[in-house]
């Protein structure tokens, strides 16, 4: 902690539980967040096989509001908008003209014409300009940056439910997967949803910022007989990888586009004009070039973000993620291949340092939560 700069970073409401909680606090894009606590494989077990808790306020709140928010989004994003009922959670992108990604993003349908876009803490400032420059008056609706009043956190596992329920009145029995609620949890309004990022059960909360200390020492005091423990990034890294969710600025980009990140689900070309749609249509015409796969590495070493992958002798790519992975005993990762060579069991190198491992393309996910 020594070699961080806290004071020319930012930080979120929780930084001084993550401290005395003695967290390994880094850099992760111009914010002081804690990357361990007791170590990344212990956390990630803890997570796995119980329940544990992250802190993603740095991630960004904008609200869209009015009787045209419906419209602008279904312009500024691939997803259909216009699918959602009230209480629903979309995941989606948008896009630049040329097809790239701006940003993965997920949608929340508070209510008619009432919609929060959950936004990537390095993108925010890159999102609120996009949407910003592409608002006028002419789309009836308002458009807010509220990142900076908001907090969020993630508790996530097999008994986040049975833990929440002891903190809220709403019966989160009946909040299904990709929904939400809006009710009071320890006393504090929030936006209860069913969502995460660690292929485990379990919810993200929406509250006001001012309550930040408060809903800590509610969570971790109803946690204590369900051993809830604060989780950092190295195993939020990890777990996501395990279940193949992308990471943007390493597996998507806007170099990328959703159909060769196997993003093709949360494409609706027929639902909208939204921007870059006529680049998807023209890519999906003339061949889709290459595809996301998942690998696994047959011998020693881990497959790094940026270590060159190796097919029939060339370097045509790199890895874009890629960990020990802590539930397979196994290197596991994520790269691009050429369409037509993206079938499981096929096989290609990564240089890991000074030597070419080989590597075989597998199923995704890695891993399925067996309950």
């Amino acid at each position: 902690m020594a070699h961080v700069d806290f004071d020319a970073l930012k930080k979120t409401p929780f930084f001084d539980h993550h401290v005395a909680a003695g967290a390994r606090v880094v850099d992760f894009g111009g914010w002081a967040l804690p990357v361990q606590y007791e170590g990344i494989l212990a956390e990630h077990a803890c997570v796995r096989e119980n329940v544990g808790l992250f802190d993603v306020s740095h991630m960004g709140e904008f609200f869209v509001e009015g009787p045209g928010a419906e419209a602008f989004l279904q312009r500024m994003t691939t997803n259909d908008v216009s699918a959602l009922n009230d209480g629903q959670a979309q995941y989606t992108v948008a896009l630049y003209e040329h097809g790239g990604i701006v940003d993965d993003l997920l949608i929340y349908r508070r209510g008619e014409g009432r919609y929060l876009v959950c936004v990537n803490a390095a993108c925010i400032d890159k999102d609120w300009d996009w949407f910003s420059s592409h608002h006028t008056g002419a789309d009836d609706c308002t458009l807010e940056n509220a990142s900076e009043s908001w907090a969020q956190l993630a508790i996530q596992g097999r008994t986040a439910q049975a833990l929440l329920q002891k903190l809220t009145a709403v019966d989160l029995s009946g909040v299904a997967y990709y929904t939400f609620v809006e009710g009071a949890l320890a006393g504090v309004e929030c936006i209860i949803a069913r969502t995460g990022y660690t292929g485990e059960d379990g919810f993200e909360l929406f509250f006001p910022r001012e309550h930040a200390d408060a809903m800590w020492t509610a969570l971790f005091g109803a946690g204590e007989e369900f051993g809830l423990k604060p989780i950092g990034l190295g195993a939020r890294d990890t777990l996501r990888l395990e279940s193949k969710y992308c990471l943007y600025g390493n597996d998507i980009t806007d170099k990328t586009t959703p159909l060769e990140a196997r993003l093709a689900w949360i494409v609706k070309l027929d639902a909208s004009d939204f921007i870059g749609r006529d680049a998807l249509i023209a890519q999906n015409e003339s061949g889709i070039p290459r595809r996301l796969v998942g690998f696994q590495l047959q011998g020693r070493g881990i497959a790094r973000h940026g270590y060159e992958v190796v097919l029939n002798g060339e370097v045509i790519g790199e890895v874009t993620s890629g960990a020990h992975s802590p539930s397979l005993g196994t290197s596991i990762g994520l790269c691009y291949l050429p369409s037509g060579r993206t079938k499981v069991g096929t096989e290609f190198e990564v240089q890991v340092r000074k030597n070419r491992i080989p590597a075989t393309v597998v199923k995704t996910p890695f891993y399925k939560r067996p309950y």
